[in-house]
Parts: structure tokens; C-alpha cells; sequence
């Protein structure tokens, strides 16, 4: 299967003789566009300080590195994700949305965000559990206990902080020391804690519901007038990892590797070839058939997350469409 990229106004799409794009890169000028913020997989564009028109591409990280193909998509399902469970926890805490009028875009407040990204953790697994293999026991301030085994259950979730950087490697970082260094004044951060663990328990609750186990995750929160907000997006294979529950005790006891939804395989693709985003190491060829598999692992977390069957939209021209989606949105809000 071969691989073109077609130019094309407001865009960079990559696209197989299958006819799937993938949004790589977007350029859009909004009617009241102030600024436009290009992170690792979503483009955001600030509206009159008032709106974020975040649009989700298909560009897929791992290790903090942006790799070199589009993941087709991906973008819709991690959006159409994201809407479903920040409808499904709005009564927890707040959220940013306003509303999602295109299957890649979704618009809301316009927020201040913390420059930390609550992570909380459920099972030894992941960065959590390459840390403790290595015999460090404390991740972020908080004590793992001795004598477990990757994707073991911790005994309550714990919650492991990290700094929230623009380029470059989030860090680590404990409850202490954010803090400490003015990052979130402490009352705050206690109410950050407090939202995080709601979230994820309520997180727990669906994916069980489903089949699944809500291994770890990660949140963000911003402020607008004063107003804690629950940002970006939540519960999507980007950001969360997920295990079946059928068999998971059985795979535990043989010591067999966990069935699981999320990402991690990307990773240890990339870790088999070499890779880990350090200096000097080179990211293996994503050809279009591994690029074609790591779409259809993303189309079935969504329908097992969901419940639901993925469609994927079929529009001619992708950006078109977003442009004429958002363009008519702004208009209605501002008339």
C-alpha cells in the first residue's frame, strides 16, 4: 500500500490509495482569530480571549516525540471520545466545552490552564512500573510498596504529578514541590486532588461497565474567571490506558502480559526498534500497514470503550468541512 501526501489548503493531509487521510497539520484564519497554538496532537485557536476552537489532527506522540506519520482517524476518535466522557462527568467538576460541531473539533472556554497534569495511577504499569523494575520505590513523592509485579492493582490509586511543558519532556514532579514553588497554591491543588480522584473512580464505574479496567490517566484543569475547569480531553487512548477485565487475574497469575487498550503498544514498538526519545536515537519506519494497524487499534478502543460502532466520516475534503463547521458556529455564538 503506498503512501502520497496531497497538499491542500489550510492543511497537510497524508493519504493512502485506501482513500483514509490523516490530519497532520492545520492553518486556519477564524473570524476573530487572536493566536493559534500548534502542541504535539491538537491545534488550538484562541477566539476573541474568549473561545478555544481546539481541532484534534492525527498526529501521534510518544515519548514527548511527535512521529513522522498521521494516524488516520485517530483525531475523531480521540475527540468523539473526549465529548462522551466530559458530558459524563460534568457533574463532578465543570468542563471547557461549549460544544463539538465537527467529528475533529471541539469548542469552549477559553482557560488559564495549571502548568501540572494531574496523573493518577490505578496498577503498577507503564512509567510507574519501569521506575519501581529499576528499584526506585518512590514515584513523585509517593511510596510504592514492595513485592509487586507489573499490572499488579495498587492498594488505593495513587497520584503522581507532572510538570506541563510547551516543548520538550514533562518532568515528574511531587505534590511537595508544586507547592512549594508557588506551580498551584496548595488550596487549590488539594481541590485539583479531590477532582482527579472523583473522575477517575467515576472513569472506573464506565469502563467496567464495558469490560474494561481504567488502569491510569491523566487530567487537566484551567481557570476562567476564578472557575476551576476540567480542559482538554479525558479518557481517550492517548490519554488513559485501559486493560480487558475478562481474564485479567488469570494473565496475573501466569505472569502473562495484560490485554490491554491504550497506546503502550506504540511505545514498546518504538522501544523494540531502538527508540525512546533520547538524543541521538531514530525512529523507526512507520510503514503503511503498521500505520493501518495502529488505526484499527484506536477504532476498537473507541467501540469497546463506547459501546457504540465508529463512523468514519467520509468527506471529500477534510478541512473544508472543519472550516465550514467552525465558521458557522462562531457566527451563530457572536450574532
Amino acid at each position: 500500500m503506498e503512501l502520497y501526501l496531497i497538499q491542500i489548503k489550510n492543511a497537510i493531509v497524508e493519504t493512502t490509495e485506501q482513500n483514509m487521510e490523516a490530519i497532520t497539520k492545520t492553518d486556519f484564519n477564524f473570524e476573530g482569530q487572536k493566536s493559534v497554538y500548534h502542541g504535539k496532537v491538537r491545534d488550538v485557536y484562541n477566539i476573541n480571549d474568549d473561545l478555544m476552537v481546539m481541532i484534534v489532527s492525527d498526529r501521534i506522540s510518544a515519548f514527548d516525540v511527535v512521529l513522522p506519520e498521521g494516524i488516520p482517524y485517530k483525531g475523531q476518535v480521540l475527540n468523539q471520545l473526549a465529548a462522551k466522557f466530559l458530558k459524563e462527568t460534568e457533574d463532578i467538576v465543570p468542563n471547557w466545552v461549549i460544544s463539538t460541531p465537527d467529528p475533529n473539533v471541539t469548542i469552549g472556554h477559553n482557560c488559564t490552564p495549571y502548568r501540572v497534569e494531574m496523573v493518577i495511577r490505578g496498577y503498577l504499569t507503564g512509567h510507574a512500573w519501569r521506575t519501581y523494575k529499576s528499584g526506585e520505590r518512590m514515584l513523585c513523592g509517593v511510596q510504592m510498596p514492595d513485592g509487586m509485579k507489573e499490572h499488579q492493582k495498587f492498594p488505593e490509586p495513587i497520584l503522581t504529578p507532572s510538570t506541563k511543558e510547551d516543548e520538550g519532556h514533562d518532568e515528574d514532579i511531587s505534590r511537595e514541590e508544586i507547592i512549594a514553588q508557588g506551580i498551584v497554591a496548595e488550596a487549590e491543588y488539594i481541590k485539583l486532588e479531590e477532582y482527579t480522584r472523583a473522575i477517575f473512580q467515576r472513569g472506573t464505574e464506565i469502563a467496567a461497565k464495558q469490560g474494561l479496567i481504567l488502569v491510569d490517566t491523566k487530567y487537566e484543569f484551567g481557570k476562567k474567571d476564578e472557575k476551576i475547569y476540567l480542559i482538554d480531553e479525558i479518557h481517550t487512548p492517548d490519554s488513559s490506558r485501559y486493560f480487558y477485565s475478562e481474564g485479567y487475574q488469570e494473565r496475573q497469575d501466569n505472569d502473562e502480559p495484560q490485554k490491554q487498550l491504550s497506546k503502550e503498544f506504540v511505545r514498546e514498538w518504538l522501544m523494540a526498534g531502538g527508540f525512546q526519545g533520547k538524543e541521538g536515537q531514530k525512529i523507526p519506519e512507520m510503514t503503511p500497514e503498521f500505520v493501518g494497524s495502529v488505526t484499527e487499534r484506536y477504532i476498537e478502543l473507541y467501540e469497546k470503550v463506547s459501546g457504540k460502532g465508529f463512523n468514519k466520516d467520509a468527506s471529500a475534503n477534510v478541512m473544508v468541512r472543519i472550516n465550514n463547521n467552525v465558521s458557522a458556529f462562531l457566527k451563530e455564538y457572536y450574532s
